[in-house]
Protein backbone atom coordinates (compact mmCIF):
# COMPACT_ATOMS: atom_id res chain seq x y z
CA UNK A 1 0.00 0.00 0.00
CA UNK A 2 1.51 3.40 -0.99
CA UNK A 3 2.50 5.82 1.75
CA UNK A 4 -0.56 7.96 2.49
CA UNK A 5 -0.10 11.74 2.52
CA UNK A 6 -0.96 11.79 6.24
CA UNK A 7 1.86 9.34 7.00
CA UNK A 8 4.32 11.39 4.93
CA UNK A 9 3.23 14.57 6.72
CA UNK A 10 3.62 12.87 10.12
CA UNK A 11 7.10 11.57 9.27
CA UNK A 12 8.19 14.97 7.97
CA UNK A 13 6.90 16.63 11.16
CA UNK A 14 8.82 14.05 13.19
CA UNK A 15 12.02 14.78 11.23
CA UNK A 16 11.63 18.55 11.62
CA UNK A 17 11.17 18.14 15.40
CA UNK A 18 14.54 16.39 15.78
CA UNK A 19 17.22 18.55 17.45
CA UNK A 20 18.77 21.03 15.02
CA UNK A 21 16.51 20.09 12.11
CA UNK A 22 15.18 22.67 9.70
CA UNK A 23 12.51 22.53 6.98
CA UNK A 24 12.82 23.72 3.40
CA UNK A 25 11.21 23.23 0.00
CA UNK A 26 13.62 22.45 -2.84
CA UNK A 27 13.20 22.00 -6.57
CA UNK A 28 9.73 23.51 -6.50
CA UNK A 29 7.86 20.90 -4.47
CA UNK A 30 10.21 18.53 -2.61
CA UNK A 31 9.86 18.93 1.15
CA UNK A 32 13.20 18.54 2.90
CA UNK A 33 14.48 18.17 6.46
CA UNK A 34 18.10 19.24 6.95
CA UNK A 35 20.68 19.70 9.64
CA UNK A 36 23.54 22.15 9.23
CA UNK A 37 22.35 22.86 5.69
CA UNK A 38 22.63 19.17 4.68
CA UNK A 39 19.55 17.14 3.79
CA UNK A 40 18.67 14.04 5.78
CA UNK A 41 15.08 13.51 4.57
CA UNK A 42 13.34 14.22 1.29
CA UNK A 43 9.55 13.90 0.86
CA UNK A 44 7.82 14.16 -2.47
CA UNK A 45 5.85 12.28 -5.07
CA UNK A 46 4.21 9.97 -2.53
CA UNK A 47 7.53 8.68 -1.23
CA UNK A 48 10.29 9.60 1.16
CA UNK A 49 14.03 9.23 0.83
CA UNK A 50 16.70 9.19 3.50
CA UNK A 51 20.33 8.25 4.07
CA UNK A 52 21.18 4.81 5.46
CA UNK A 53 24.39 3.25 6.74
CA UNK A 54 26.58 1.74 4.01
CA UNK A 55 26.21 -1.75 5.48
CA UNK A 56 22.38 -1.51 5.43
CA UNK A 57 21.95 -0.03 1.94
CA UNK A 58 21.63 -3.23 -0.11
CA UNK A 59 19.27 -4.95 2.30
CA UNK A 60 16.99 -1.93 2.79
CA UNK A 61 16.91 -0.89 -0.87
CA UNK A 62 15.88 -4.42 -1.81
CA UNK A 63 12.75 -4.53 0.36
CA UNK A 64 9.37 -4.53 -1.41
CA UNK A 65 8.30 -0.89 -1.70
CA UNK A 66 11.84 0.43 -1.29
CA UNK A 67 14.63 1.09 -3.78
CA UNK A 68 17.82 3.07 -4.18
CA UNK A 69 16.81 6.75 -4.18
CA UNK A 70 17.00 8.39 -7.61
CA UNK A 71 20.03 10.71 -7.87
CA UNK A 72 21.04 9.97 -4.26
CA UNK A 73 21.78 6.24 -4.31
CA UNK A 74 25.52 6.78 -4.69
CA UNK A 75 25.39 8.55 -1.30
CA UNK A 76 23.52 5.52 0.13
CA UNK A 77 20.01 6.93 0.21
CA UNK A 78 16.91 4.77 -0.13
CA UNK A 79 13.43 5.73 -1.31
CA UNK A 80 10.40 4.19 0.40
CA UNK A 81 7.07 4.42 -1.39
CA UNK A 82 5.05 1.64 0.20
CA UNK A 83 4.07 0.63 3.72
CA UNK A 84 4.98 -2.95 2.84
CA UNK A 85 8.66 -2.00 3.07
CA UNK A 86 8.88 -0.52 6.56
CA UNK A 87 6.40 0.41 9.29
CA UNK A 88 6.01 4.05 10.35
CA UNK A 89 7.98 3.26 13.53
CA UNK A 90 10.81 1.72 11.48
CA UNK A 91 10.74 4.75 9.20
CA UNK A 92 11.04 7.08 12.21
CA UNK A 93 14.06 5.09 13.41
CA UNK A 94 15.57 5.32 9.91
CA UNK A 95 14.98 9.07 9.75
CA UNK A 96 16.64 9.60 13.14
CA UNK A 97 19.58 7.47 12.00
CA UNK A 98 19.79 9.45 8.76
CA UNK A 99 20.06 12.67 10.80
CA UNK A 100 22.88 11.11 12.84
CA UNK A 101 24.75 9.98 9.72
CA UNK A 102 24.51 13.42 8.12
CA UNK A 103 25.44 15.15 11.39
CA UNK A 104 28.63 13.08 11.64
CA UNK A 105 29.79 14.39 8.25
CA UNK A 106 29.45 18.05 9.26
CA UNK A 107 32.55 20.01 10.30
CA UNK A 108 33.50 19.54 13.96
CA UNK A 109 32.57 23.09 14.96
CA UNK A 110 29.13 22.75 13.39
CA UNK A 111 28.55 19.34 15.00
CA UNK A 112 29.23 20.95 18.39
CA UNK A 113 26.40 23.43 17.80
CA UNK A 114 24.01 20.46 17.63
CA UNK A 115 25.34 18.78 20.76
CA UNK A 116 27.41 16.19 18.90
CA UNK A 117 30.67 15.32 20.59
CA UNK A 118 33.85 15.04 18.51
Amino acid sequence: MPLPAAVLDDLLAYACALPGASFDVKWGSERVASIGGKMFLLCGGGALSYKVADEDFLMLSGLPGARPAPYLARARWIQVSDTEALSPDELRQGIARSRELVLRKLPKALRGQYGEQA
